[in-house]
């Protein structure tokens, strides 16, 4: 028969196993497995027992029945319980109570149900005011029983309960809980009684049995309560696992002045250093403390005096406990080897454990905490590195907003790149290019963005979009600039003509007009009327530290995602390795050559291309000859132009002049041109290597600028680049011979004209479920495959990413997926085509270079994929490259074991 129920306390520990170690926290949760770790260790810890995260799994899949096995064994923790305590559960005279708390394996601060001081009833009461010789403390006790058990478990209105409890202190004069007394609250209790029988129909329950497995159940319930379901979709965290109950004796951290109740934290949460940091109140219950309905005191004597605080700390008013909660912090911090947040009560004198967990903190404070507690030996480098959240990096590497700052909000979208900017309003990426070449900080406002937008972006401090998801375009080349973006901000309605942005929530309306000043939080979605000042980051001391020992660990390579000069030396100073994604189609959109550009698309010879793009060869050379500049010495992946040749033609009339003016052709026939152009499903027509098949021109210009620039740099230099030349969209043998073909005659071609040679290597992207099943062939041809993992998702899944956003949330919910699969690689499916290829690639060039350079390269999970299946390198975004040095680290040393 399966056992559910674990005892602890007393000289019992139910659960460790016989070979003494823990049972773990997947069985009891983190609280049930650390109020058993501390009472193992000697400390003082109440009685109690466990009920495991199996059960909440049976009891939730099986309609909410327990099973007649749980009941005795539940009795058996009772019985363990009072005869510890000497006292009985349910007697008039000497009642025993018990608080139930729940206890998932992972911490979930306040998302879940607990119940205190259950026991009481009309008769325990009396027999706890006799116990203690405290009657006024009983009826407190009793009327927040009612309180609480009234919310959590009969799910009764809260605020009801309080209002009669501020309406008792109003007719009585009184300001503070404190002032009550017992008649007082004995009062109240029967009007919470009576306001029980109003909105219940029933009686307030007087059986303590029936009390208590109302309060088991109602925390099982509560791992399905919507907020601990938002809560477990924001952190990841299965639905699957349940949470476990914890049923222990009752403390009083409100038996009068030598009482108190507090949580601490063994080392600063905040800032990470070194220093008790928490708050207590002396004669209070645990609630009191994080409800702030009285104003705790500080823990400490020097927290006390740097806050200016009069009340004295616990350090003053209760030095021998003090001293005493002391040594448990530091026992607790050695014996897990972690900072503790921790949870504790005075009853009389004398100190109770209740709680102790691995405590949540800042990123800056986990980078702190994980470097000095490995230089303290604590804990090795190895796991200093395994200690800190690589996704919690982006706190630390965009500017975020004051906390202390006010801030009016207007709106919220989704969260799509980190970081806070402010800035005047704009509408489109012209006025943000000229307005920010006037100095001043801009945000560009658009219903959606799309690559023409690319100047405008890189122009504004940050984006903020009506439209589009997580990986939409704005979202995507954001985080690779590492700008703050807000993407899908539906509430918000967009008036080009007017220059107006307006709001609307519930019915209310608010107008931005353009020019007008904006804030924006891509670490939350906020979007804010006015500047609100943002802190800038601080990237020196423990975060070299950290990430120089993850690099010793490290065996995948980390590029960065780069086309820009600007994003080539911030991801050279997050310490990229090289470029793993130029993307050559960004630099086409530049307002000096775009005219060049569509010269030469709309030209209807091979003539008329080639008169445009040795206007362009030029300006290609220069960007390269800077991006190699800055990678001297170092492998970079360029990819040959990928976009659809719509994405760059003229729309508005001035454009189709410009064009005119420039070839000599009329409007008209520009037009005609253009509209022969057009692609009903442009991103899977004529693009990619489809361009260089049937205009191998374009990319003979491409390639010569390449070899020429690299040439440059390597004689300036000294530190030859290493061109590895990318061609795109490829899905046959025959198409990549081609076109490496081209390269290399251009390579030939330049080298013989500068008497000098260089390396390089011609290689694709793998982005289509086709090519990853010919690996094997192509690999015949290619020196190298990149995972263009954005793409290869879309045409495997048949989903479209920019439009994903309106169904993919309910797909999530509805565990289709298990995550966004364009926000974490979908391993079954795509995962699976990426293998493939390797193994394939691999089977016909053993030698051959694998890498991913999708969205997903700076994914931790996704990281993680490439670690197992053994790729050499990941390639992400500049701001995201530490990220992804941290996790790449994270990945070696679990795959070592």
């Amino acid at each position: 028969m399966s056992r559910y129920v674990y005892r602890f306390g007393g000289g019992v520990s139910d659960g460790r196993g016989a070979d003494g170690k823990t049972l773990g926290k997947e069985l009891l949760g983190g609280k049930g497995a650390n109020l058993d770790g501390m009472a193992s260790i000697g400390l003082p810890v109440p009685p109690g027992f466990t009920i495991s995260t199996e059960m909440c799994t049976r009891y939730l899949n099986e309609g909410q029945i327990f099973p007649d096995s749980l009941k005795a064994e539940v009795a058996e923790g009772l019985a363990h319980i009072e005869g510890i305590t000497g006292k009985r559960f349910g007697d008039a005279a000497d009642p025993l109570l018990v608080s139930v708390r729940s206890g998932a394996r992972v911490s979930m601060p306040g998302m879940m149900d607990t119940v205190l001081n259950l026991g009481l009833n009309d008769d325990t009461v009396v027999g706890l005011a006799a116990t203690s010789g405290d009657e006024r403390f009983a009826w407190d006790s009793y009327r927040r029983f009612i309180q609480m058990y009234s919310d959590v478990v009969l799910e009764l209105d809260h605020g009801a309960f309080e209002e009669a409890l501020e309406i008792a202190k109003e007719d009585q004069g009184y300001f503070l809980d404190t002032e009550m007394t017992a008649k007082d609250w004995q009062a109240l209790v029967a009007e919470y009684k009576a306001l029980v029988e109003k909105l219940w129909d029933k009686p307030f329950p007087q059986d303590v049995h029936d009390q208590l497995w109302g309060a088991i159940g109602a925390v099982f319930g509560s791992w399905q309560s919507e907020r601990a379901k938002v809560y477990r979709k924001l952190n990841a965290i299965p639905g699957d696992w349940g949470t476990a109950v914890n049923v222990q004796a009752m403390v009083f951290g409100n038996m009068g002045d030598t009482s108190a109740t507090g949580v601490a934290f063994t080392r600063d949460p905040a800032k990470g250093d070194r220093a008790y940091y928490g708050e207590f109140l002396i004669n209070a219950q645990g609630e009191d403390v994080v409800a702030g309905i009285r104003t705790p005191q500080y823990l400490t004597l020097a927290a006390r005096e740097a806050a200016g605080a009069k009340p004295l700390s616990m350090e003053e008013a209760m030095p021998e406990t003090y001293a005493e909660l002391a040594k448990v912090f530091d026992l607790l911090e050695v014996h897990y080897r972690d900072m503790q947040d921790i949870e504790f009560t005075v009853e009389r004198g004398k100190l109770w454990m209740l709680q102790t967990r691995s405590g949540k903190r800042t990123a800056s404070a986990a980078l702190k905490i994980a470097v000095d507690m490995a230089n303290e030996g604590l804990i090795t480098q190895e796991e200093a590195v395994a200690r800190v959240d690589p996704a919690a990096l982006d706190q630390l590497l965009h500017p975020t907003l004051d906390p202390k700052a006010p801030r009016d909000v207007l709106t919220k979208g989704l969260p799509a790149s980190p970081g806070a900017a402010s800035g005047v309003v704009v509408f489109d990426s012209e006025t943000a290019e000229r307005r920010a070449g006037l100095g001043d900080a801009v945000i560009l406002v658009r219903i959606e963005t799309s690559p023409e937008d690319i100047h405008g972006m890189h122009a504004a401090r940050g984006i903020l979009t009506a439209r589009g998801g997580m990986t939409s375009h704005a979202a995507v080349v954001a985080r690779g600039m590492g700008r703050p973006c807000v993407s899908g901000a539906g509430t918000i309605s967009i008036d080009a003509k007017a220059r107006v942005m307006r709001v609307t929530i519930a019915g209310q309306a608010r107008e931005v007009r353009e020019g007008d000043t904006i804030t924006i939080d891509g670490a939350s979605g906020e979007v804010m009327l006015g500047e609100v000042p943002t802190v800038q980051p601080v990237l020196a001391g423990d975060f070299g530290v950290l990430m120089g020992w993850a690099d010793q660990v490290r065996r995948m390579k980390v590029r960065t995602n780069a086309e820009t000069p600007l994003d080539c030396r911030v991801a050279r100073e997050f310490g990229a390795e090289g470029i793993g994604l130029c993307r050559t189609e960004h630099m086409f959109f530049d307002s000096t050559r775009i005219t060049a550009v569509r010269q030469m698309i709309l030209a209807d010879s091979e003539a008329g291309r080639r008169a445009a793009l040795e206007k362009l060869l030029p300006e290609q050379r220069a960007d390269f000859t800077e991006i190699f500049e800055v990678m001297a010495g170092l492998p970079v992946t360029i990819r040959l132009l990928d976009p659809p040749l719509h994405e760059f033609l003229p729309h508005a009339e001035s454009e189709f002049a410009d064009v005119a003016e420039a070839t000599g052709i009329g409007i008209e026939a520009l037009r005609r041109r253009a509209g022969e152009l057009h692609e009903f499903n442009p991103m899977l027509g004529h693009r990619g290597c489809r361009l260089g098949v049937t205009y191998p021109e374009i990319y003979e210009m491409q390639a010569r600028a390449i070899f020429e620039a690299a040439i440059d740099v390597a004689e300036k230099t000294g530190a030859a680049p290493i061109p590895e030349v990318m061609i795109p969209l490829v899905a046959t043998r025959r198409e990549l011979e081609l076109m490496k073909a081209v390269v290399d005659a251009q390579a030939e071609a330049v080298f013989a004209e500068r008497g000098q040679r260089i390396d390089y290597l011609v290689g694709t992207m793998i982005e289509l479920p086709r090519a990853a099943i010919m690996a094997g062939q192509i690999a015949e041809v290619g020196a190298f495959f990149s995972f263009g993992t954005n793409d290869l998702t879309q045409t495997t899944l048949g989903v479209s990413r920019d439009d994903a956003g309106r169904f993919l949330t309910t797909y999530v919910d509805k565990g289709i997926y298990a995550t966004d699969p364009f926000v974490s690689l979908d391993v079954e499916g795509v995962g699976a085509l990426i293998e493939m290829a390797a193994e394939r690639g691999r089977a016909t060039r053993p030698d051959i270079k694998l890498g991913i350079c999708g969205e997903h390269g700076g994914d931790p999970a996704s990281i993680a994929f490439c670690e197992q299946i053994g790729l050499d390198y990941v390639s992400a975004s500049p701001y995201r490259v530490p990220i992804a040095r941290l996790a790449a680290a994270q990945s070696a040393l679990r795959e070592r074991g």
